[in-house]
């Protein structure tokens, strides 16, 4: 693997009900990788009224000062290692945390098509809204990062990635100057230390795999109680799309 002076920190920004804990799973079966989960979430529920599955329990046990997280996730990478991998939910990045840590961060951006994520968010989260999806606030970030440094951070689908994983994460590598390595494609089942205090409510599904398995396309209606905010995320899904790393 690719010596480096330096550590690496990429920061994943992705939505809920994503394939995003896979792709933390994916990046820990690194050896030279650390990683972390949703460093910023119990910020977000400590400054949003936002009924999630364990809330009082993440705001007590989790870090709810803004800068202290993001102290620890431009310092020393844990155990040492050359990559710190950040998985990042994009509506944990609300208005009122600071932006200037993110320029110490390699980033990349995780999305899925809002006809398939949705009715799976919305069976834990009752009448998600766009902004309970991240979309908005994925493009909206990529943008802000484009325009200070002048590149555009990768982007890629799950559909793509389940579709052919060794193809979408060795461009994905590349695009973050990391060498892909066929560790990145299988783990041991169960969850892991570093899983947040939610896992029991989020990763039953991620907890019994194994690798990449290939995602079932969603056919059929979405419910009329979902038409509305689905509507309202076509539009930044496609943006973000548009821009996604095919194999």
């Amino acid at each position: 693997m690719r010596l480096r002076s330096a550590p690496l920190r990429i920061a994943m920004w992705s939505g809920p009900r994503n394939i995003s804990t896979a792709l933390m799973r994916s990046f820990g079966s690194r050896p030279d990788t650390a990683v972390c989960d949703e460093p910023l979430y119990a910020h977000y529920l400590s400054v949003r009224a936002a009924l999630h599955p364990g809330r009082d329990e993440i705001i007590a046990r989790g870090e709810t000062d803004w800068r202290k997280v993001a102290a620890f996730l431009t310092g020393p990478v844990p155990d040492g290692k050359a990559v710190f991998y950040q998985k990042h939910m994009a509506h944990h990045l609300v208005p009122e945390v600071g932006r200037a840590w993110l320029g110490e961060l390699a980033h990349a951006f995780l999305i899925r098509d809002p006809r398939e994520m949705l009715p799976s968010l919305a069976r834990v989260t009752p009448r998600p809204t766009a902004l309970d999806t991240g979309l908005p606030q994925q493009l909206e970030l990529l943008r802000e990062l484009e325009a200070r440094s002048g590149r555009a951070p990768p982007v890629v689908d799950a559909r793509d990635v389940l579709a052919d994983p060794s193809g979408v994460l060795a461009k994905l590598c590349a695009a973050l100057d990391l060498e892909f390595t066929p560790a990145m494609l299988a783990w041991e089942p169960g969850l892991r230390p570093t899983d947040g205090i939610w896992a029991r409510y989020w990763y039953d599904d991620v907890a019994r795999s194994t690798g990449f398995a290939r995602g079932r396309v969603r056919s059929g209606e979405l419910p009329a109680e979902l038409a509305g905010v689905h509507a309202e995320c076509l539009g930044p899904y496609r943006a973000l799309h548009e821009r996604r790393i095919v194999a």
